[in-house]
């Protein structure tokens, strides 16, 4: 033991600390001292903390982008990305404005009540993505993004991204209603990322207190979602029929029927409203469906991020049973939203397709 107490006091007190002090550019050092009385401590004229950002050195990734490349990227394209600030997080966006949230989703979105026709037949199932991405002065196809990216991405990376995309499906959405618990709203959006359900919508109880993600709890399923934020409960339920879901509402009353009894197979938009206050009447009275899950306990009622859990699992489970999986995309919509993936792997993805066009716009085209 005393041999141990010998090593700590010697390498305590030769140790220096350098941190940079806020508002100040001087590097301050500081030395540790021993009080045989108090024990160990490190004493400071100042305080100090130490940043973990190290995206203004040049070469160094940043540390909260967990994604790696591979080859070398483009001669103008570094590890700091001048698109994004390092700050720049569902966190901050959904804090702002709802029309910030576009900066997340990269390829060309239709209008939220843009309905496609074909053969004059109204389609019934909901695609956001059009094929084309914004890239400088001109557009890609989700096929000329692939191209552009893939260099810059690993085989295993590109293997789960497809993976994801043959699982996700838009016939299924999450809407929460009211939520005043932050970390129940990241633990919702876990639990759709890991369900395969694309899309999911926050109504906000109060618009001075918007939505922030806890990063701790969600394990960053917000950034492989498609996330959209409504003033009230009319116009997000107004704008998801338009789009031809059925709205269905978390909700235990006399007319409610069991998650079990409910068929899953035509589009839904499931609804959980406020920890205390459950769904809002105005919810009640606009929605479709009332569903509810049987308990068999003393308690009457789930946490709300397991009840949205539960329902989206049901959902899930029961479009897998009738319809054989529960990703149905096209090929073609599959394409898409794989390019989209591919656009979100890490913050210089944009400047990396900017390139590309570029050189595409540079090379003249071949006379046949």
């Amino acid at each position: 033991m005393s041999v141990c107490k010998t090593l700590i006091r010697t390498s305590l007190s030769c140790l220096e600390f350098r941190a940079r002090i806020p508002d100040s550019t001087t590097l301050h050092s500081f030395s540790s001292s021993l009080s045989t009385f108090s024990g160990l401590r490190i004493k400071s004229h100042k305080p100090f903390s130490v940043s973990r950002s190290f995206s203004h050195a040049k070469g160094v990734i940043p540390l909260d982008i967990s994604d790696s490349t591979e080859g070398t990227p483009p001669h103008n394209v570094t590890s700091e990305t001048p698109q994004n600030s390092c700050n720049d997080t569902v966190q901050e966006l959904l804090s702002k404005d709802r029309d910030d949230i576009s900066r997340l989703m990269k390829m060309e979105r239709r209008l939220g009540n843009d309905n496609e026709f074909k053969d004059d037949k109204r389609v019934e199932r909901w695609f956001p993505y059009l094929d084309k991405c914004k890239a400088g002065d001109s557009y890609l196809n989700s096929c000329e993004v692939l191209e552009a990216m893939d260099p810059y991405i690993m085989d295993s990376r590109k293997e789960r991204f497809r993976n994801a995309v043959n699982n996700r499906s838009y016939s299924v959405c999450l809407v929460v209603e009211g939520l005043s618990d932050f970390g129940n709203v990241s633990a919702a959006f876990r639990s759709a990322d890991a369900l395969g359900i694309q899309s999911v919508h926050v109504v906000s109880f109060d618009s001075s207190k918007r939505y922030k993600d806890n990063r701790h709890v969600s394990m960053g399923a917000e950034k492989w979602l498609d996330i959209e934020l409504w003033n009230s409960v009319s116009e997000c339920f107004e704008n998801l029929k338009s789009r031809g879901y059925r709205i269905a509402t978390a909700h235990l009353g006399m007319d409610a029927v069991s998650v079990y009894d409910v068929d899953w197979s035509c589009p839904t938009a499931i609804v959980v409203g406020n920890e205390l206050r459950g769904i809002s009447k105005e919810a009640l009275e606009l929605s479709d469906l009332h569903c509810s899950i049987p308990m068999r306990g003393m308690v009457d009622s789930f946490n709300v991020s397991v009840a949205a859990g539960l329902l989206m699992h049901q959902a899930v489970c029961d479009r897998t049973l009738r319809m054989g999986c529960h990703g149905d995309l096209t090929p073609e919509e599959r394409q898409i939203l794989l390019a989209e993936f591919y656009l979100r792997h890490n913050k210089n993805t944009i400047s990396i397709a900017e390139e590309f066009s570029q050189r595409k716009l540079a090379t003249p085209a071949s006379k046949l």
